[in-house]
């Protein structure tokens, strides 16, 4: 199964491409402010340069937080468009060994349908100035 992984908890993004447990390709960039106009073209360029299109995806596996507010919202709305899109699995994980943990519910067939991040506190939201 070919996995498209994705991580924007921070200002350097992560791209990857797995097949099974297996890394096809990774790619890391400084993404910050330029993140959502950004992550379509590395996706792209990931799949282009393996001679991939992405209705061969299997999957889409995502960080799901904790992290920044507006990184996670960018990458798990990619990762949750691109599942619905290509009518895949998608889901989400935390820790250290995210990568390991979605790829091994994508394969026991796991399907969150809709991620829903993680930011481990509330949002800081202000309050309208009048």
């Amino acid at each position: 199964m070919l996995i498209l992984t994705l991580r924007t908890d921070k200002p350097d993004a992560e791209i990857g491409l797995y097949d099974d447990q297996t890394q096809v390709a990774y790619e890391t960039w400084e993404a910050h402010r330029q993140l959502a106009e950004t992550i379509h073209l590395k996706i792209k360029a990931i799949l282009g340069v393996n001679s991939l299109t992405p209705q061969q995806l299997g999957g889409v596996a995502v960080y799901s937080g904790p992290g920044s507010f507006t990184g996670l919202r960018i990458g798990i709305t990619v990762a949750n468009a691109t599942a619905a899109g290509y009518d895949i699995p998608v889901v989400g994980a935390t820790g250290e060994d995210w990568i390991s943990e979605s790829i091994s519910q994508l394969q026991s067939g796991a399907n969150k349908k809709v991620v829903m991040p993680e930011y481990g506190a509330l949002p800081n939201i202000t309050a309208p100035r009048k």
